[in-house]
């Protein structure tokens, strides 16, 4: 482990920055006054995110962002972790962060109360029955985050329904499960997750990837080192690809989040509808929320199946995406004890997670011919 004489300490931050917004400076300068000094390590879905969309703008630009404000080491949060719902996500990104040794990470919050948050987890943990409430809810009509709400709240214990609380809480159960030695810490979100109207100059990236979509100009809403003009990427660019799979794969079932049973009616619209958003539309039932939909789309799309993900149950590799040059201090400080290897490129690297990554990297570029191979790609460094 790193010892209290060693020079360079370390906080963590989990974001996908899609786009990098206000909201996302302010986090970062908050993150830098509580911890100043410290390498600050990002670590950040690739080309695809939680949401079951493709990042608007590749990793490697979103890379070069993070550097310009202030990160000193990108590291990409695998597909499988990366695309799932917030127990996954949150369980592959603090893997990596225990690798790397990480010793704080500072979340978004909209309760901004990490002892409630830490309490809740703790009693998830020791009540694993509670699970069955919830999905007891999700039975009865109500989304998950409501659910996990109502169950906490038969148990008298309060906690919002905000999807930041929720993810805060997931990454906190998950420094309990894997024993690592973080301190969660939280900032007081200034924006609504879900607002899709832009409300001020911190703005959620919801309402800007909308306002955006729409022709409108988002950039008094971006900081000027974020605004990119790189290809922009939408799913419905990918819907013929998606359409294609609809009607050559006889069973649909065997991808990743799509249940026994659906299968047929997701072949059906796939088949019969003509655009991605009317798809969507018609698959968002009480019991697939819009995420849960979008998710399994994306994991068609790539041909993500149940297999691979029973496979892929904990981070194999860490995917340097950039660093600076204290980012790369630290790398060298700590390469000896970390307990997974460091990768710069493809082709040197035959992780199948890390082969499931370049599979899902050529997928998200079909839409763009003029795109740099990822086998060209290699780390970022901005000093």
């Amino acid at each position: 482990m790193i010892t209290a004489g060693d020079v360079m300490k370390s906080v963590g931050i989990i974001c996908e920055y899609n786009p990098f917004h206000y909201g996302h400076l302010y986090h970062l300068n908050e993150t830098k006054k509580m911890f100043p000094d410290r390498c600050m390590i990002l670590v950040m879905p690739g080309n695809f995110v939680q949401r079951g969309t493709p990042a608007i703008i590749d990793k490697w630009q979103r890379t070069k962002i993070a550097l310009a404000y202030g990160i000193d080491l990108v590291i990409e949060l695998p597909f499988p972790f990366a695309t799932q719902s917030a127990d996954y996500f949150a369980k592959g990104a603090i893997e990596i962060l225990h690798a790397l040794q990480v010793e704080h990470i500072v979340f978004g919050s909209e309760s901004n109360e990490v002892a409630t948050l830490t309490r809740c987890a703790k009693w998830q943990l020791e009540h694993p029955e509670y699970q069955i409430t919830v999905k007891n809810y999700q039975k009865a009509g109500y989304n998950y985050p409501t659910a996990l709400a109502k169950a906490l709240q038969k148990e008298a214990i309060t906690l919002t329904e905000q999807p930041n609380d929720i993810l805060g809480m997931s990454y906190i159960r998950e420094i309990i499960k894997q024993q690592a030695n973080i301190t969660p810490h939280t900032i007081q979100r200034t924006s609504n997750y879900h607002d899709i109207e832009i409300t001020g100059q911190i703005s959620s990236a919801t309402s800007l990837r909308n306002a955006f979509k729409e022709g409108k100009d988002i950039t008094l809403y971006i900081p000027e080192k974020a605004r990119s003009k790189g290809k922009v990427h939408w799913m419905e660019d990918y819907f013929p690809f998606l359409r294609y799979q609809g009607i050559q794969v006889k069973n649909l079932s065997i991808y990743q989040t799509v249940e026994e049973g659906m299968d047929k009616k997701v072949r059906n619209v796939l088949t019969t509808v003509s655009n991605y958003e009317e798809a969507i539309q018609k698959l968002h039932t009480k019991h697939y929320t819009l995420a849960k939909a979008r998710r399994m789309l994306l994991h068609i799309l790539c041909q993500f199946t149940k297999e691979e993900a029973n496979q892929f149950s904990h981070v194999t590799y860490l995917h340097i995406l950039g660093f600076s040059t204290k980012g790369q201090k630290y790398l060298h400080m700590i390469k000896k004890e970390c307990p997974l290897p460091l990768v710069t490129h493809y082709g040197k690297c035959q992780d199948p997670m890390f082969l499931l990554e370049e599979r899902v990297d050529q997928i998200y570029h079909l839409v763009d011919p003029n795109a740099i191979p990822e086998y060209k790609q290699k780390p970022i460094r901005m000093d």
